[in-house]
């Protein structure tokens, strides 16, 4: 039971990665704040986790909504020991064609609810001074280029750096802020992205020859909220089957036998 009597918030917990971290956190004796936009989903998982499970309803990027989740997760758990920030959206779009709408509403909703997240988290953790651990749910985007995904790249690349900053500032309180960077993964919102051939290519372009399911990245949110990293702070795990590392050309080889 690595995060027993451990109290988190995962914000976008309602599907997908966020899902799969909360039921992971709850498995390992955790108790989690689903906080989530849409109301029907966050309360199906609060009721699944049971008594270790309450249903938030706000938006990840709005401060109020920020303040008031950290306000019920202290007064339902008494604490606040984890802060996943999960919650995002994504935009294919190519820069020319891009909107300036378009442009702020990724950002806002990836970057700055990560910030929000994450001062909010981190005051309170201060205020407890029993220190804490902030787990930014990045992407390999962060690092690679992909057409029509400017405003996402950017988010997410924002995101780490900011990460690296708040992990010094906040080291001296024990409060450890890290990023996970997950490859493809199935979600109710990539699934309709990978298309019969859009899943071949990533066959042929993943060494691992997989696309992950949410709880392979669960398990690296547990271990980053856990003392198995607690001398682990500013880092980024990258959890995507070697996709970022691998250079080879699919189907090619540079010297013929």
């Amino acid at each position: 039971m690595k995060l027993q009597d451990k109290a988190a918030v995962v914000t976008g917990a309602g599907v997908g990665i966020g899902k799969a971290i909360a039921q992971a956190f709850v498995a390992e004796g955790g108790e989690v704040c689903i906080f989530d936009l849409n109301g029907d989903t966050a309360q199906s998982v609060a009721n699944e986790l049971g008594a270790a499970g309450i249903a938030f309803v706000g938006d990840a990027a709005a401060e109020e909504a920020v303040n008031q989740a950290v306000e019920e997760t202290i007064s339902h758990f008494g604490k606040l020991d984890i802060w996943v920030n999960n919650a995002g959206i994504i935009l294919q779009r190519p820069v020319v064609d891009m909107s300036l709408e378009e442009w702020d509403r990724i950002l806002h909703n990836n970057l700055t609810s990560c910030f929000l997240g994450t001062r909010a988290a981190a005051r309170q953790m201060i205020e407890q001074g029993t220190g804490g651990s902030i787990i930014n749910i990045s992407s390999i985007h962060a690092q690679i280029s992909e057409p029509s995904a400017g405003a996402y790249t950017a988010a997410k690349g924002g995101m780490e750096a900011f990460s690296r900053t708040a992990a010094s500032e906040l080291a001296l309180h024990k409060i450890r802020v890290n990023c996970i960077e997950p490859g493809a993964t199935y979600t109710e919102l990539t699934i309709p992205m990978y298309t019969e051939a859009v899943v071949e290519a990533l066959y042929q372009r993943v060494p691992m020859k997989e696309i992950a399911q949410p709880e392979w990245i669960a398990s690296g949110a547990v271990f980053l909220a856990s003392d198995d990293s607690r001398y682990m702070t500013g880092q980024v795990l990258v959890l995507d089957g070697g996709y970022v590392m691998d250079g080879s050309l699919p189907g090619a080889a540079y010297w013929e036998e």
